[in-house]
């Protein structure tokens, strides 16, 4: 809702779509810039703690934009500067956020509590952005602002009522910040399997989630729909998405990577479809299975990744995934590019060829170098002989 409210504020202020662009730049550096040192922190202290310090700058920074609005001392370098401030606070949270999920449930249950936390975000996206705009319309943008900072505040007595098991223990290190992030970059180029799964984590997100952005595009220009088709475009996809998540969740395999292979190749084969996609009658079915596809690779490559990676370096390879949110901008702004120069069916079909593409190339390696296509046999063998799970120092020390 706050997202949908804020590209509002931005479009409304300078009715520009390069200022808008620019906006995403604005939240996308710094989540490039210091999120793998977020990794690092939450590898060294509390990681509740460091949620909750992240969640009150959070509540801090909305409640500074709904003044700003409603004293109309908010002018444009203020939301680029509030927009950047945005990036830095959620490039501590996210990897502490995500780490914590392994210490909170059984590891048999991880991968139904990975997948109940993709249903938050994706339950967001169903209902936020008709919310964001129903708020608009009626009690008006700055109110809706301010319901974004009542909402942290909720957040946060959340995190106060919530009973935590006792915190996996930290192992004091000797090493600078950059020295323990290069320490976990080494751990990555250690353990293959694990290496090979940041990777799918990260590029076929930049190909293929700039479609989402691209909807704006659809509803408007291509099946000439107006506000109304867009908000039933992002919907479909999002109802998709949940229907990936509950796939996975109540899943009985330990196949993930296969789940995950297959996944990745469907998404790009229907986002191709969609984008050639006649009419919106033709779109709707395809948004549905891009969005199920989505969620299908999404999860699975996460939670092959939290029940393997060591507990120590756990923040640390987890902070690589939230770099995604850095690097769509920057592949919506190539989508945009392309968009420009080639149309909007062009540029999403051209990458989502790209993502096909991906999914063939690496489904050799991720079925049979990965022979154990599951979470058991993950850990038996990283691909190159070596179990998952361990220190680099480990590794070393055997050979």
């Amino acid at each position: 809702m706050d997202q949908v409210a804020f590209s509002w504020l931005v479009y409304d202020m300078t009715h520009s779509t390069v200022h808008l662009a620019l906006v995403n730049v604005c939240r996308a550096v710094p989540i490039l810039a210091f999120t793998l040192f977020a990794g690092v922190i939450a590898d060294r202290v509390d990681r509740r703690r460091m949620m909750v310090i992240s969640q009150v700058v959070m509540m801090a920074i909305a409640l500074v934009l709904s003044a700003l609005l409603t004293t109309g001392q908010l002018v444009l370098w203020m939301v680029f500067a509030i927009a950047t401030a945005r990036g830095i606070v959620n490039s501590f949270n996210q990897p502490a956020r995500q780490a914590l999920i392994s210490e909170l449930v059984p590891q048999e249950d991880l991968p139904s509590a990975i997948a109940l936390n993709s249903t938050t975000f994706n339950l967001s996206k169903v209902f936020g952005p008709a919310l964001s705009g129903v708020l608009i319309a009626t009690i008006g943008i700055n109110e809706a602002f301010y319901l974004n900072t009542v909402s942290i505040g909720i957040a946060l007595y959340c995190l106060a009522l919530m009973s935590f098991p006792a915190p996996e223990p930290r192992v004091k290190s000797s090493k600078s910040m950059l020295g323990d992030l290069m320490a976990g970059i080494a751990y990555l180029q250690q353990e293959k399997a694990l290496r090979t799964l940041v990777i799918l984590a990260l590029v076929p997100m930049v190909l293929g989630q700039p479609y989402q952005t691209m909807l704006t595009v659809f509803a408007r220009d291509v099946f000439e729909s107006g506000s109304m088709g867009l908000g039933v475009l992002q919907s479909t996809a999002a109802i998709g998405a949940m229907f990936g998540i509950f796939f996975v969740a109540s899943s009985k395999t330990a196949r993930f990577n296969l789940q995950m292979i297959v996944g990745l190749g469907v998404y790009g084969l229907a986002l191709t479809l969609f984008a050639m996609s006649p009419s919106m009658a033709f779109a709707l079915p395809l948004l549905l299975v891009v969005g199920l596809s989505q969620q299908t690779y999404q999860t699975s490559n996460n939670t092959l990744l939290q029940m393997n990676v060591a507990p120590e370096y756990r923040g640390r390879v987890l902070s690589t995934l939230f770099l995604q949110r850095g690097m769509v901008p920057l592949g919506t702004m190539f989508a945009g590019l392309a968009t420009e120069a080639f149309g909007p069916r062009w540029a999403v079909g051209g990458m989502a060829v790209a993502l096909l593409a991906i999914a063939i190339l690496a489904a050799p390696f991720v079925l049979s170098s990965l022979k154990s296509i599951g979470v058991a046999g993950l850990r038996e063998s990283g691909g190159d002989g070596r179990p998952l799970g361990r220190s680099v120092d480990a590794g070393r020390a055997d050979a």
